[in-house]
Formats: structure tokens, C-alpha cells, sequence
């Protein structure tokens, strides 16, 4: 019986001493992982880029509309707006975007009037509805401090995240969402003749 033990005993020495074929064994164990790895870092790092590119795209509209003086935004200047943003980010998902003016008016005690904020225009592309006077209390939980009959411009982006490269074990329900304010630099309020969808 102690024959057979010592024997196996024996192969078993044998064989974990020997070093053929370890490359190949390590490798067959190590470069899936590596590159398991390699295309996680990228594919995230690529998020990132690309999350950073549609936040810089969502404060250059703003900027430009921030700009405006006597003109009126218009559904053409909308569009082009939506266009210069799609060629500023990867453009291999639909972009969804709303462009608003709000206006601010503090509560006047000698006048008799409440604390209240006015929709001056709001037009959309892809988003299900505009602001309005009516359903605008999710908007102003997000806006900052305002002086009496300040105006603000808003901008609304969302782009949906398509990574560069098709991984199984990553989420692929990511949405870029923006949401930029911007005082106008020229003129007390910037004024617009627009539809309520732009596009």
C-alpha cells in the first residue's frame, strides 16, 4: 500500500518541479485579464473624454447665446445651435436639447406682489415638453440666487454614452446630462421667437 503512495508521491515531485510549458500557462491565465483590463481603462477614460466634451459643448451654446444683443433667437439659430454641439462631441447618439429664458421678480411688499418667475421663451429638440409658467418648480429648485428682474439663460443637454468599444460588462444605459445657466453679457433679457419643438 505505502508502494502506490510513495509512487504518486513521487510523480507529484516530479511534476511540480518541472518548469516546461510555465510561459504558456501564465500567458493562457494573464492575457485575458490584461487585456480584460486594458479595454476597461479605455473604455472608461473615453467616457470621460467624451463626458467632458459634450459639458464643453453645453457651455459654448450657452455662451453664444449669452452673446446675443437685439437679435431674437429664432428656430434657425436653435438649429444651428444643436449642430454646432454635434460636431463639438462624438456624434453617434441621438442629442436631446431644451434652450430657455427665465426671468426673475423678487416680492415687492409696497406693490402688493408675490416672489415669482417668468418664462420668457423655452424651445426644445428631442425633450417631451418646454417650460412653462405652469410646470416650472422643477426648474427653479436648480437655479441660483437672482436680483429682481434678472434674467437667466438655461441650457439642457442630454446625449446618450456609446462606448467605443463593445464590451459586455459595461452599463450601456449612461446618459450625458447638462444643465448650464448664463446671464446675458449685453442686454437685460435675451429675447426669442421660437417654436416650442426647434426641430
Amino acid at each position: 500500500m505505502t508502494r502506490p503512495i510513495s509512487r504518486i508521491r513521487h510523480l507529484i515531485g516530479n511534476f511540480s518541479g518541472e518548469e516546461n510549458g510555465n510561459l504558456s500557462l501564465e500567458s493562457a491565465l494573464i492575457i485575458p485579464m490584461l487585456v480584460w483590463s486594458v479595454t476597461l481603462t479605455y473604455t472608461y477614460f473615453d467616457g470621460f473624454v467624451e463626458s467632458t466634451a459634450n459639458l464643453k459643448a453645453a457651455y459654448t451654446v450657452s455662451d453664444l447665446i449669452s452673446r446675443e444683443s437685439e437679435n431674437e433667437i429664432t428656430d434657425t439659430y436653435a438649429e444651428s445651435m444643436y449642430s454646432i454641439y454635434n460636431r463639438m462631441v462624438r456624434d453617434n447618439s441621438t442629442l436631446k436639447m431644451r434652450l430657455s429664458v427665465i426671468q426673475y421678480f423678487a416680492e415687492d411688499v409696497d406693490a402688493g406682489t408675490e416672489e415669482r418667475y417668468n418664462v420668457e421663451w423655452s424651445t426644445a429638440c428631442g425633450f417631451d415638453g418646454t417650460w412653462t409658467n405652469d410646470n416650472l418648480d422643477p426648474l427653479i429648485e436648480k437655479l441660483p440666487a437672482m436680483a429682481n428682474a434678472d434674467s437667466m439663460i438655461i441650457v439642457e443637454t442630454t446625449k446618450p454614452y456609446v462606448p467605443i468599444l463593445d464590451t459586455d460588462w459595461l452599463d450601456r444605459d449612461h446618459t450625458f446630462e447638462n444643465f448650464i445657466f448664463t446671464r446675458p453679457r449685453f442686454v437685460p433679457i435675451v429675447k426669442g421667437d421660437v417654436s416650442a419643438q426647434f426641430c
